[in-house]
């Protein structure tokens, strides 16, 4: 049942004021005083100090805790190439998710270009505004060439969610279906289909994470991904089979794990009864996923089933990883988001799933119980806990990986000062959210 209607959705966005994010001023100007500190002539001792020491602009500007969220539209959701204008209203979205979930502070910057080496001279030039870069649906190929490029060439953390975010979220339920389900990851033989941006990220996440390339079959429109095959891109033929094993229904059988990255209803009950038993489902095409829910776990009661839909358990959603990743490595000022800081992130993801779950959680979802089990690999994304363990994991990693240029002194309390900077961020933006919505 659908929790809106279109026209709902619509005036959502439209009402009481177009869009969903303001720009506010976070220091008085009300007086001359004020007026000549914050612009001319008081503005130059900030200026200076920052021109004899670059660092100090995380002291004295908001570059510290601003990222920006960068698209040019060309794979908007499911939406596909409808441009940077027609996307803006997703990219916004991100940052509220980013603001509300992290306290971290956003401008969307939606660009006309299509041209990967342009967008690439484009984001470079941004590194002076940004201490952070989200790149956000931009079509493969072009996606993993651009971010490469940005990451060798910026000091700052380079992040491209639709891949990474994907990877991270469903790598840290699978390493929790593995261990409910007697598996390992080093054995385990699982079948994709989507060799997009986030097909591609997850297949290579999930090497990091144990599973034997060999075991990987992914599939794309043409089919099962094999060596042999013409003008397969180097991204896809990374993940070649050695040989032709035939179609979707043939390599399923036996297969310990379904990743859809795809469209819907591509696998049949048939299939998954073909499965190993206990299989392992994760069908994230959205709206509709690849097979149902309801349809997957009638052909294997014995399944762990998730989708990307929050009317489903398991939900594999990116706003678990995010907002808390970003959160860690701007508070450390990691140059880069590497690849300790992503397992970092699955892991604690991961072992959170396993804790005791809060009554504040369980009534947000309107649920009596959550426990750790087949319909319980992840966290719920509203779970306020993510920010307390994902957040320190990712921060002690980049500390560790020596990409921290100002690290933590104390990790030790750095959790509680994450819940008292949220509290702070809620108490400020609740009153202003709730004044603006009297405005309807």
């Amino acid at each position: 049942m659908a929790l809106f209607t279109p026209q709902e959705a619509l005036d959502y966005h439209r009402l009481p004021k177009a869009g969903k994010l303001e720009v506010v001023p976070t220091k008085p100007c009300r007086s001359q005083k004020d007026l000549s500190m914050a612009y001319s002539p008081g503005v130059a001792q900030a200026c200076l100090a920052i021109a004899k020491d670059p660092a100090l602009a995380a002291d004295y500007t908001g570059r510290a805790n601003l990222v920006a969220v960068v698209s040019n539209g060309t794979a908007v959701l499911g939406l596909g190439n409808i441009g940077p204008l027609a996307g803006k209203p997703v990219m916004e979205g991100k940052g509220v998710l980013f603001k509300n979930f992290a306290d971290v502070d956003v401008y969307d910057i939606c660009l006309d270009c299509a041209d990967p080496e342009q967008l690439i001279r484009i984001v470079e030039a941004l590194e002076p505004t940004f201490g952070g870069i989200n790149l956000e649906d931009i079509k493969a190929p072009e996606c993993f060439h651009i971010e490469d490029t940005l990451k060798k060439n910026m000091r700052i953390p380079v992040f491209h969610d639709d891949q990474h975010g994907t990877a991270i979220i469903s790598g840290a339920a699978l390493l929790n279906a593995c261990e409910l389900t007697g598996r390992s990851t080093a054995n385990v033989k699982i079948v994709f289909t989507g060799a997009g941006a986030a097909g591609i990220a997850c297949a290579k996440f999930y090497l990091l994470l144990g599973v034997p390339r060999e075991n990987i079959y992914m599939f794309d429109r043409k089919g099962l991904i094999y060596k042999g095959r013409e003008d397969l891109p180097p991204h896809k033929a990374e993940f070649a089979q050695a040989r032709n094993e035939g179609d979707l229904a043939a390599c399923l059988k036996g297969a310990d794990m379904f990743l859809g990255l795809s469209g819907k209803g591509l696998v049949s009950q048939e299939m998954v009864r073909s499965m190993n038993p206990s299989p392992i489902i994760f069908a994230m095409a959205n709206p509709d996923p690849e097979i149902g829910y309801d349809d997957a776990m009638a052909a294997a009661p014995d399944a762990v089933m998730g989708t990307g839909r929050s009317d489903f358990p398991n939900q594999i959603n990116n706003v678990s990883g995010f907002p808390y990743i970003f959160r860690g490595a701007l508070d450390v000022g990691a140059v880069n988001i590497n690849e300790e800081m992503k397992l970092a992130a699955a892991r604690a993801l991961a072992a959170l799933a396993k804790e005791p779950v809060p009554e504040g959680v369980l009534k947000a979802y309107g649920v009596d119980r959550l426990e750790f089990g087949k319909g319980y690999v992840i966290p719920k994304p509203l779970d306020p806990r993510i920010l307390t363990t994902v957040t320190p994991a990712v921060a002690k990693a980049a500390m560790e990986s020596g990409v921290a240029t100002r690290p933590i002194k104390d990790l030790a309390v750095y959790p509680g000062a994450l819940e008292r900077r949220m509290q702070a961020a809620q108490t400020r933006i609740g009153p202003f959210v709730d004044a603006v919505a009297r405005l309807r």
